[in-house]
């Protein structure tokens, strides 16, 4: 079940609690209590403050945070407006409480952040292999564009234990203004 979630921005004050976040359900033994691990495909951290902090400060880039009503971090988001398209990445949610409809609660947020722009779209990149993951973006409505980015080769955020190549995919958002007198 869905706690209740309020989603805020975040700020350089969240830096550390999102790091924290991000490594806890990407990498390590603590991922593993998710089903959203890249443990048994990259060794080292996902991410670090100063990375976080670049891409926070980046031009029409944030990150919303999914709270509880006591101010638990339990997800987050990175978004950044490439007009027409917002990308999507990192969605995280913390590891032991994954399957609880955060994710998607956070791809609800990132829909309204993408449509509150003027973006038409919701592009994103995720690795071949993660094949439970691309199906779950599949249900909700990604499609993959048939382009390829070759994998980070910047150590200080993984090792990858195979070689590693990025699906973009891609959700075109209804629109919402559609002229509706049209028989």
């Amino acid at each position: 079940m869905l706690p209740a979630l309020s989603i805020a921005p975040a700020t350089a004050t969240d830096i550390p609690a999102l790091v924290a976040l991000v490594n806890s359900a990407y990498r390590g033994d603590t991922s593993r209590q998710g089903w959203t691990t890249e443990a048994d495909l990259l060794e080292g951290t996902r991410t670090d403050a100063a990375d976080l902090a670049d891409l926070m400060a980046g031009p029409g880039a944030t990150f919303l945070l999914a709270r509880t009503a006591n101010g638990e971090l339990r997800g987050s988001v990175y978004l950044k407006n490439q007009h027409p398209d917002l990308y999507l990445g990192m969605l995280t949610v913390d590891p032991t409480h994954q399957a609880h409809g955060i994710g998607k609660y956070l791809l609800a947020a990132a829909e309204r952040q993408a449509r509150h722009l003027g973006c038409t779209s919701i592009l994103m990149s995720v690795i071949s292999v993660r094949h439970e993951l691309l199906a779950w973006y599949a249900r909700h409505g990604f499609r993959q564009t048939g382009e390829t980015v070759a994998f980070p080769t910047d150590v200080r955020f993984g090792v990858p234990r195979q070689e590693l190549v990025l699906l973009l995919l891609r959700k075109q958002l209804e629109n919402l203004h559609a002229d509706s007198s049209t028989n």
